[in-house]
């Protein structure tokens, strides 16, 4: 058994993130799965990012971060896409982490965004589509690749598609196929971190 935080996306807390923890927790697993954004949900990842924008992304990260410290510090942190933040920062800094998870998003781990080096004894896998105008448009594909070619004990996963929020079921970008693959890779993971 393996205890995960594990933080959504700019849309919020979504059926379909909740689903997504079910699955983990019907393995056998602990998922926490706090709300960053207080119960509001929002229609598209546009929307989502404004609110954001008028909190401000480093307090809802730092908002994120924070709650880790309700928690014991051997966990897995894991993210979707606007969650990446927290669940890398705390994988990057906080002692103790098991693991993480990053799904559609990746931050460099050199540079002006970067926390700072990936720590050698935290594995990690990315997850993202190959066309995805975000996770590749954006470069975070490169994040990811930076993380592989340093990490001893880092995965990349691509899946054949050109959607983010593809493992969120409640949403028109879900892939069912896709998921299926990530939930599986994702189970293997937390079964032997």
């Amino acid at each position: 058994m393996t205890e995960i935080l594990l933080f959504h996306h700019a849309q919020g807390l979504t059926p379909g993130v909740r689903a997504f923890a079910d699955d983990i927790r019907a393995a056998g697993h602990i998922v926490h799965t706090p709300d960053l954004f207080d119960g509001r949900t929002f229609h598209s990842i546009e929307e989502g990012l404004a609110y954001v924008g008028e909190i401000g992304f480093d307090a809802i990260r730092e908002h994120g971060v924070r709650l880790a410290d309700e928690l014991p510090s051997e966990l897995v942190y894991a993210g979707f896409s606007f969650g990446v933040l927290p669940a890398q920062k705390l994988a990057q800094t906080r002692p103790g982490a098991r693991g993480a998870l990053l799904f559609y998003s990746c931050l460099p781990i050199s540079g002006e965004w970067a926390f700072g080096p990936w720590p050698d004894d935290v594995p990690v896998q990315i997850h993202g589509m190959d066309k995805d105008p975000i996770f590749v448009g954006e470069g975070d594909i490169d994040a990811a690749r930076e993380i592989v070619a340093k990490v001893a004990d880092a995965e990349l996963f691509l899946y054949p598609g050109d959607q983010h929020y593809f493992a969120d079921s409640s949403l028109p970008s879900y892939d069912a196929d896709a998921t299926v693959l990530l939930t599986d890779r994702v189970l293997a993971f937390l079964g032997r971190v």
